[in-house]
């Protein structure tokens, strides 16, 4: 392959993730130590170079399913970062993706053998770089978008309970929801399905599975409907 850009200038790109779950009771970050300098022994997202064989998409995949195992799970490019100081190593500019993950169907034996934590999304400890900007910003687009559109479906597993749901949507918003209100809005949009299953061992009465319907969800989108929680 000629090379006809040997004179300009070459800096290093990266590919950070920033990965959500969520554990049924709050939203939590997938964090690890980082093991070379600068900021050796520091919290950071998960993150690495990319490759000459790879396009942006396959790079954080391929961290993605370094760090959790899965595939075909909920990732989206968000920002570029490429503040000329943001890696006191070197000039590597950095474009960051978020991911939705369910924790439940994640590899958590090969979670834990790379030394990676989930930590709750309230009590992140400091971040290199601006590790902190790419978490704030990336919360920001989910809070905006599962407004407006069902993404807070990518966290929870096949069946749950409205109560659970709730959990969630409170979660990424960070405020309580009524509980009267907010069952009767989600149950309006006519997206969910009743299951013939009860939760067990937390009430009495027990709570029903809803699972979330897709296909509907499509035709419903497509005909006008707005999903507003």
């Amino acid at each position: 392959m000629a090379n006809f850009y040997s004179e300009e200038p070459k800096h290093l790109l990266a590919v950070d993730c920033v990965i959500f779950g969520f554990d049924r009771e709050q939203l939590k970050l997938l964090l690890v130590k980082r093991v070379r300098p600068p900021e050796k022994d520091q919290w950071s997202l998960m993150g690495d170079f990319l490759q000459d064989n790879e396009n942006l998409e396959f790079a954080a995949q391929r961290i993605l399913t370094k760090w959790t195992g899965l595939e075909h799970v909920f990732l989206e490019q968000f920002h570029n970062f490429s503040d000329i100081n943001r890696d006191p190593g070197e000039r590597v500019l950095s474009v960051a993706f978020y991911a939705l993950i369910k924790i439940e169907d994640s590899d958590k034996e090969l979670t834990k053998r790379y030394g990676a934590e989930w930590i709750d999304i309230d009590k992140i400890p400091k971040l290199i770089f601006d590790h902190a900007q790419m978490v704030e910003m990336a919360l920001e687009i989910i809070k905006h978008k599962s407004r407006f559109e069902p993404l807070g479906f990518e966290l929870l597993p096949e069946k749950f309970t409205i109560p659970q749901l709730q959990k969630l949507y409170e979660a990424i918003f960070q405020q309580k929801l009524d509980s009267a209100n907010f069952r009767k809005k989600i149950l309006s949009m006519k997206v969910l399905k009743k299951l013939n299953e009860k939760e067990k061992g937390v009430s009495k009465r027990g709570a029903f599975y809803f699972q979330f319907d897709q296909g509907k969800y499509k035709k419903l989108h497509e005909s006008g409907l707005l999903f507003e929680i």
